[in-house]
């Protein structure tokens, strides 16, 4: 990008500036590359205008900053071709990310939701590349400095931004969807994910609804069929609600679905009903920008998961399905639901949700008293717990096996001295609890 790019800055001082075509913008002196134009963010526990010269010292070219000594002790410095003074970095990083925006010219999907988001961006990404060319959010980076990173990161030519929003507050889903200006806007649901930050499901709502009030007039806004989120929607043109109640499910076992929607049958290379529910997302957005249903169809059809999420495996004489990317009691009720209606002997590992609140017993009590309500939960149902707060699951339940450990390694050696406790592994639980050490404990110690 040239020098110039950076006069769409408001409240700006430069400082210095000669003409100059950067080759990227940078935020972190670890990956500064020659030719780089260095944004020095700020954070609670670091500065990123401590790493100037040292940016400089690898070959960026140009550089903000908010203080105005810094910017005159290197106006005469022959290395530095750029110098702007701003009032605040990371305001300045996403004006910028905005003017790239602009100049890709591109349409901007927007997506949040309590759960399901990642998913079904990686649904969305892969139904509309068989379309254009697409650019996604990488794995989790779904803050305001993710959405920066991900607008620089998108190539020229770049047709659609696909863009996840993450939140754990009010106010931070709406900065964002300021700055992006999404054409469509997709929200998953509305559950109790953040509830501890939040305090309750309403203010959940209208915090994922942020997404909303920026959504272009003649773009659409595509949500799961809540009343919580027809409650708080923002968006006054085009709305299109979907749910599982709106599909017909002919068939559904391990690794596949098929399920007809709006009068077409599509699959999808993976079992379970939220799963399908995510797929109606992509499928609005695909007839939104006018996609041949068959077009749609072969996305789905092709959709690979991710990492930690319900990625199946055999590691020994063991089916593995791990999806312990994240979770809150939507998603693991959800999932665990659907491990119970697929498979008639799981072993269901289960670990602490976070953001709780001061309720986080209660909800995970309540998982316990899904499963043990289940229809599917049987005899053979076998349910391991790990952490202190998920020992309120295993309390609820009475119509199968439930142990509780402590630790990760106390689970990982009941499970390798029990081989006979079930030949399904299903693992679900928040990302802080690690629960790729077990599968890894597992696979090096199972031959």
């Amino acid at each position: 990008m040239k020098s110039s790019f950076f006069n769409c800055l408001k409240n700006k001082n430069i400082i210095k500036n000669t003409e100059f075509e950067y080759k990227k913008i940078s935020t972190d002196t670890r990956a500064v590359q020659i030719d780089d134009f260095y944004i020095p963010l700020k954070g609670e526990h670091f500065d990123g205008e401590d790493f100037i010269e040292k940016a400089i010292e690898i070959g960026a070219k140009g550089f903000l900053t908010t203080n105005n000594n810094t910017a005159l002790k290197y106006i005469n410095d022959e290395r530095v071709k750029t110098i702007i003074v701003v009032s605040e970095s990371r305001a300045a990083y996403m004006e910028l990310a905005r003017e790239r925006i602009k100049n890709l010219n591109c349409k901007v999907i927007g997506i949040t939701g309590s759960s399901g988001k990642t998913t079904t961006k990686e649904m969305v990404n892969t139904v509309l590349s068989k379309n254009y060319k697409t650019w996604k959010t990488k794995l989790n980076h779904n803050n305001e400095i993710g959405f920066c990173q991900t607008v620089f990161d998108a190539p020229n030519g770049t047709e659609i931004l696909i863009l996840e929003m993450g939140m754990r507050g009010l106010g931070e889903i709406e900065l964002i969807s300021e700055y992006a200006q999404p054409d469509i806007g997709i929200i998953t649901n509305v559950g109790t994910a953040h509830i501890g930050r939040l305090g309750s499901q309403d203010n959940i709502a209208a915090a994922k609804c942020e997404l909303t009030k920026y959504i272009k007039d003649n773009g659409i806004f595509i949500a799961h069929n809540n009343p919580l989120i027809k409650k708080y929607n923002q968006f006054k043109g085009f709305v299109k609600y979907y749910s599982i109640e709106d599909t017909d499910i002919f068939e559904q076992h391990i690794g596949y679905s098929r399920f007809r929607y709006e009068g077409f049958e599509y699959e999808l290379p993976i079992e379970g009903t939220h799963n399908i529910e995510n797929a109606l997302a992509a499928i609005n957005t695909g007839i939104f920008l006018g996609m041949p249903e068959k077009n749609i169809w072969e996305g789905l059809r092709s959709f690979e998961t991710i990492e930690n999420r319900w990625n199946v495996e055999k590691i020994g004489g063991y089916k593995v399905i791990n999806d312990s990317y994240n979770a809150n009691p939507d998603s693991m009720k959800a999932s665990v639901g659907t491990v119970l209606d697929t498979y008639e002997t799981p072993v269901l590992v289960l670990g602490d949700m976070g953001e709780l609140g001061k309720d986080a017993k209660k909800y995970h009590a309540q998982v316990g008293e899904f499963i043990n309500t289940h229809p599917k939960t049987s005899q053979n149902t076998v349910v391991l717990t790990v952490g202190e707060l998920s020992k309120e699951i295993s309390k609820q339940i009475t119509n199968c096996v439930t142990k509780n450990f402590e630790t990760i390694a106390q689970a990982a050696e009941y499970i390798l001295k029990n081989r006979n406790i079930g030949n399904i592994l299903f693992f679900k639980a928040s990302r802080a609890m690690k629960f790729e050490e077990i599968i890894n404990k597992l696979k090096g110690d199972i031959t």
